[in-house]
Order: structure tokens, then C-alpha cells, then sequence
């Protein structure tokens, strides 16, 4: 009886929990299909989402790629301005180490080992000298090679002509990956000039002494006259003094071009100023004798160099003056027209006339109508000199007075260099001031 019972209760049990199950089993078959009714709607609604995107995002996608392929291209842009900022320095650097290498004459060994083996062959200086008549040039010729400025022809390409003068001519080439300027001197300038070969050698001797910022850098010369007699330097923009300031070559043309600023023309007067300060008080002096405007060229950063050392002498301590007349009758000094004796002061004459030039803006004697020659003659007696600036055109009265001064008749009234630069200066920060 008692087992019965028991046998019922378990029967009950099993039923309780059978419905217990049924009931926790059922509501997660509903939600089950509640959730996949509702996928399926999500699932209706995305495809529509997609077309309706696909209807509607070509326009966005397209304006998207746009403004990449911009953003892109800038930056390309910035690259490239990089690389060539990074390139420039790079050939400044290559500059400044061939510089290093030849003044501490071990240049043969950065180049070429066969070329520079060749040209330092004992054999081959006293060859070299002998093809020339000039012993002055022989003796530059072996400093060359020793000091390893000397260039063969062959390293050289010249490509266009970029200035032409009554000797020489000026070609844009290139030497050892450098782009450089070439002088290639006239064969028949040595044909002619029985002392051509002298003048040449003159030339090296004082251009590849020089090392100042404001003075054209000398990088080598090719030493084989008459046919292959080339000077080889630092190429630059090719744009003169003279270009600079009027826009024309010529005298007497009218400006093609605004006058640049006072405070530029005044910057210029100053590393003028350095540059022949620093010829003057080296030892030998070198004196220009040619200092003129178009003999003044400017680099890509508008800075000045002073170039043509074709008719510059060295003054040394013992020898008091220079003779010959020398340079160009507008810029010449009356002592160097009468063809007296004369000193570095008359490379001080010369840069009183072109500082005058860069104050008025105007071309020396441009309201006379007399010749240079006639200009010479009335210059040499002292009744001639440029027009001055006037005060009320924004020109310092120091400033007419150094010009005057610069100019003076007598030579040893005119100042050095040193003062001129110092007073330049001044002027200078009394404009940067104002």
C-alpha cells in the first residue's frame, strides 16, 4: 500500500516537471522566431539601406577621391620643394669641399685616381712648362697641378654661351656633376698679344688667392693656351650690377625696369664695400682696376660678387704705385686717365662713382651728352664728376659726403675701404630703422 502511494507521488512529480519544462521550453521558441521575423525585417531594411546608398553615394565617393588625389598631389608638392632645398644644399656642400680640397692640395686624391695620377706625373710638369712661352704661366701652371686646380679639357662640357666680351667668352658647363661658368679666352687673343700669355697667368695668380663671399669663387682653370685656355668658377644667375639696376645693358637706354628699393641698393653698396675691403688688406694688396657695375654679377639669393680679375695687380709693400691705364674711362680715375702712378685708391674712385650710381639710379653723366672720351678728358682736369643725389630724394647728407670724398681728386683724400664700409654700415642700420 505504501509503495503504491510512493509510486503515485513519483507519477505526479514527473508530470510536474514535464509541464515545469514545457512552460521554460516554449517561450524561447517564440522569441526564437520573434528574433528571426525580426532578422528578416532587418535583413529587408539593409538591402533597401543599400540600394537606396547606391542610388545616392556616387557623388560623395567622387568629391572623397577628389580631395585625396589633392591632398595627395600637395603633398608630392612639398616633397619636391624639399628634395630640391635638400639638393641645393648638397651642391653648396660639394662646393665647399672642393674648395677645402684644393686649398689644402690634396684635391687629386677626392677625384678621378687616373686623372689625378696622370696629372701629377713628374714627367708631366716639365712638359707642360715647356709648351709655354710665358714663364710666369709655367710657374702657375705647376701650382695647379700641385695645388690640383688644373683641368684637363676633356673634363669639361660646355653647353650655351651665356656672355660674350672683346676676349673671352662665357659658356654654362659642367665639370665633375658641378654646373659651372667657363671663361674660354680667344685663340687669337694670344696670337695677337705677345703678352697674352702673361695677362692669363695674371689672372689665376690673383683669382685663385681670393676666398670671400662677395668675390666670385674660382674653382679651376684650364691652363693650354691658345686653344684651350678656360677659367673655370661658380656659375650664377648671369645677372650683372648693371641689369640689376637699370634693366638694360647699355648707357644712356632708358630703365627698363622700377629702381629696386633704397635699402637694397644700399645692401649691395655694403658687400661691394666687404669684398674690396677685404682685396685691399690682403698681402699683396690686389687692386681691380676694373671695378664698373657690369662687372659686378649677383647670385640666386641677390647677393653680389665681384668678378672679372682680368686687369687686377698685386700692390706689395714695397712697390708704391701702379702704371698703365687700366678699366673703363666712365669709372676711371683722373690720376689712372693721365697715366701717372696710382694706388688702391683708385679702385675707391671707381666705387664712388658706382655708389652714386645706386643712390640716383641713374647712369654716370647721363645728363651730358659728351662721349666717354670727352667725359675723360673733363675728369682728368677735374671739372666733371655725376650728378649727386639730392637731400630732399631721401638720400643721408653722410651719405653725399662719402660720395664726395670717394671721389676726390686727390688720391690720398679718399678714404680706405675699412671707413667706407664702417660708414655704409651705419647708413645702413639708420634706414633698416627707420
Amino acid at each position: 500500500m505504501h509503495t503504491e502511494i510512493e509510486e503515485q507521488r513519483g507519477k505526479q512529480r514527473k508530470s510536474v516537471t514535464i509541464q515545469q519544462s514545457l512552460t521554460v521550453l516554449r517561450p524561447p521558441i517564440i522569441e526564437q522566431k520573434l528574433k528571426q521575423e525580426k532578422g528578416c525585417c532587418r535583413s529587408l531594411t539593409i538591402i533597401f539601406s543599400i540600394n537606396s546608398d547606391t542610388r545616392s553615394s556616387p557623388k560623395p565617393k567622387l568629391e572623397q577621391q577628389v580631395a585625396e588625389l589633392e591632398e595627395e598631389v600637395r603633398r608630392q608638392t612639398e616633397l619636391k620643394v624639399a628634395y630640391k632645398s635638400r639638393l641645393d644644399r648638397m651642391h653648396d656642400y660639394l662646393k665647399h669641399c672642393l674648395e677645402i680640397a684644393r686649398e689644402n692640395g690634396f684635391l687629386n686624391r677626392v677625384c678621378d685616381y687616373k686623372h689625378s695620377s696622370s696629372s701629377l706625373d713628374p714627367e708631366l710638369i716639365p712638359r707642360i712648362a715647356t709648351t709655354s712661352r710665358d714663364p710666369h704661366l709655367a710657374a702657375i701652371t705647376c701650382q695647379a697641378i700641385h695645388n690640383g686646380w688644373s683641368i684637363e679639357p676633356h673634363e669639361i662640357t660646355l653647353l650655351e654661351a651665356i656672355g660674350k666680351g672683346t676676349t673671352a667668352e662665357i659658356y654654362r658647363g659642367n665639370w665633375r656633376g658641378l654646373d659651372v661658368a667657363v671663361k674660354w679666352i680667344h685663340p687669337q687673343y694670344f696670337q695677337s698679344n705677345e703678352g697674352g700669355e702673361a695677362w692669363f697667368a695674371q689672372e689665376l695668380d690673383t683669382l685663385s688667392r681670393q676666398r670671400h663671399p662677395f668675390v666670385l669663387r674660382f674653382l679651376g682653370a684650364c691652363l693650354l693656351p691658345p686653344e684651350n685656355a678656360w677659367v673655370v668658377t661658380e656659375l650664377l644667375s648671369g645677372q650683372s650690377l648693371t641689369e640689376w639696376l637699370h634693366g638694360c645693358k647699355k648707357r644712356g637706354k632708358k630703365s627698363l625696369k622700377p629702381l629696386p628699393g633704397l635699402k637694397q641698393r644700399i645692401e649691395k653698396s655694403v658687400e661691394i664695400a666687404q669684398a674690396m675691403q677685404y682685396l685691399h688688406e690682403q698681402k699683396p694688396k690686389v687692386i681691380h682696376r676694373d671695378l664698373k657695375p657690369s662687372n659686378i654679377l649677383l647670385d640666386d639669393a641677390m647677393h653680389v660678387r665681384v668678378a672679372d680679375f682680368g686687369h687686377a695687380r698685386f700692390l706689395s709693400e714695397g712697390e708704391k704705385a701702379l702704371t698703365g691705364r687700366m678699366g673703363t674711362f666712365v669709372y676711371m680715375a683722373p690720376e689712372v686717365i693721365r697715366s701717372e702712378p696710382y694706388t688702391e685708391k683708385c679702385d675707391v674712385y671707381s666705387f664712388g662713382i658706382i655708389l652714386n650710381e645706386l643712390i640716383t639710379g641713374e647712369h654716370p653723366y647721363i645728363e651730358t651728352t659728351f662721349k666717354p672720351c670727352e667725359i675723360a678728358s673733363e675728369v682728368e682736369q677735374g671739372k666733371l664728376r655725376p650728378r649727386l643725389p639730392e637731400e630732399d630724394e631721401g638720400c643721408d647728407r653722410e651719405l653725399i659726403e662719402l660720395i664726395s670724398c670717394m671721389w676726390d681728386g686727390n688720391a690720398s683724400a679718399r678714404p680706405s675701404f675699412k671707413t667706407i664700409t664702417c660708414t655704409l654700415r651705419k647708413i645702413q642700420d639708420n634706414h633698416l630703422c627707420s
